[in-house]
């Protein structure tokens, strides 16, 4: 966590400088950099800062692609710090609204309030923690359509915006380090209180961005939902509110990929129960915003499929199909799950490289590995589940 007399240190022209000139590399020699910047003169506290700061920047690439190297960071504001290209999706609906005004209350370092501001509108970005508004204000430089407050975002006055978006935190803000790093999945500790942050939605065209696993039962019935995922991980859930919802969508999965975006939608907050069958030769494994948005019913009517074991999210069909949403495995060969003999099956075909999924079981995938005491040249891929009622080892090839 960056505190203030570390943010204090960077920002003085000596402290920008170095920064501008330290990259920070997994692999360099960390010891032998310090002691060469000690060396040149600088504090020792200057130095841990600047070092801490380029190793987030070098994290925030992750997220923000070139622009994290002219970005500051902390650590918590970085972990909840939203995708830059998600961000400018959530701001795409607030254009798309007609707003032109809007308030980022608990902007933390900034992404959504930059998002906004790409876009022409102007942004009122609000922030509890005084080092996070600081680099928050750092990061908004560039833009002279966004003003930062370092406020608590449940005495601002909203009467003035067209529309509202929330990022309610998640961990502590405050006490012990422990505690810091504890993450809140009851939505009466998020920081505002999510009732709060739901009368606030109730008055004005609002955004509440979530974290994924958010329950569906919290999910109030007037809004759309939206769960996102970017390149395979499952980053939030949000919540849109009045003009930003769009009309006949009541939960929607996003997914992006290297081919684009791609949705499924259902126009009820209802879930849709994919129809159970025998396992077919194929099987998919889907995307985790398929299975966490209760869409998973609406993706295997889509593709003619069908689920193979109750509440267990793998899909099944009879002949191949593709789709972005699934990754896709013809089976080879089904046993029953018995270690002695699943040893036995690996060693007869010579499998030195062996990968395993599993939903529905409690083995341990990096254990049972090393349990097949596994020797020779080929590979192969395991799915330790569940078929029908029973506990079951599916080899399979993936579908290319």
């Amino acid at each position: 966590m960056v505190n203030r007399e570390e943010f204090l240190l960077l920002m003085t022209p000596e402290g920008l400088s170095l920064l501008e000139q330290t990259h920070y590399d997994a692999k360099a020699d960390i010891l032998k950099l310090v002691g060469k910047l000690r060396a040149d003169g600088h504090s020792p506290n200057l130095v841990a800062a600047v070092l801490s700061q380029s190793k987030l920047r070098r994290r925030g690439e992750a997220k923000f692609g070139e622009f994290a190297s002219r970005m500051l960071f902390t650590e918590h504001g970085l972990e909840q710090a939203t995708r830059l290209k998600v961000a400018a999706l959530h701001a795409g609906r607030f254009r798309d609204a007609g707003a032109t005004r809007v308030a980022d209350l608990g902007c933390g370092i900034g992404t959504e309030s930059m998002a906004l501001a790409s876009l022409g509108l102007k942004v009122d970005a609000f922030e509890l923690d005084e080092v996070t508004a600081a680099i928050a204000t750092y990061n908004l430089a560039p833009f002279d359509n966004v003003e930062v407050h370092n406020a608590d975002v449940t005495g601002v006055d909203t009467a003035e915006f067209d529309a509202l978006f929330f990022d309610p935190a998640r961990r502590e803000l405050g006490g012990p380090k422990r505690e810091r790093n504890l993450r809140k999945f009851d939505p009466s500790d998020y920081s505002p209180n999510f009732d709060w942050v739901l009368a606030q939605a109730a008055l004005k065209p609002t955004g509440i961005k979530l974290g994924p696993g958010h329950p569906h039962e919290g999910i109030p019935e007037n809004c759309e939902a939206q769960w996102i995922s970017d390149g395979g991980d499952l980053v939030e859930c949000t919540l849109w509110f009045g003009k930003l919802a769009r009309n006949g969508v009541a939960r929607s999965a996003l997914l992006l990929d290297v081919h684009g975006v791609h949705e499924l939608r259902s126009a009820s907050h209802a879930r849709l129960d994919a129809p159970m069958g025998e396992r077919g030769d194929f099987v998919y494994e889907p995307d985790a915003a398929a299975i966490r948005s209760h869409l998973l019913g609406e993706l295997a009517e889509q593709l003619g499929a069908r689920l193979f074991a109750p509440e267990i999210a793998y899909l099944t069909t009879d002949a191949e199909v593709q789709s972005p949403w699934v990754r896709g495995y013809r089976v080879l060969d089904e046993m029953a799950f018995d270690r002695k003999k699943l040893k036995a099956y690996l060693r007869e075909r010579s499998i030195g490289v062996l990968e395993i999924k599993k939903r529905g079981s409690d083995v341990v995938p990096e254990q049972l590995r090393k349990e097949m005491s596994l020797k020779g040249e080929n590979a192969a891929t395991l799915i330790v589940t569940r078929v029908g009622d029973a506990h079951r080892v599916l080899v399979v090839e993936p579908i290319r």
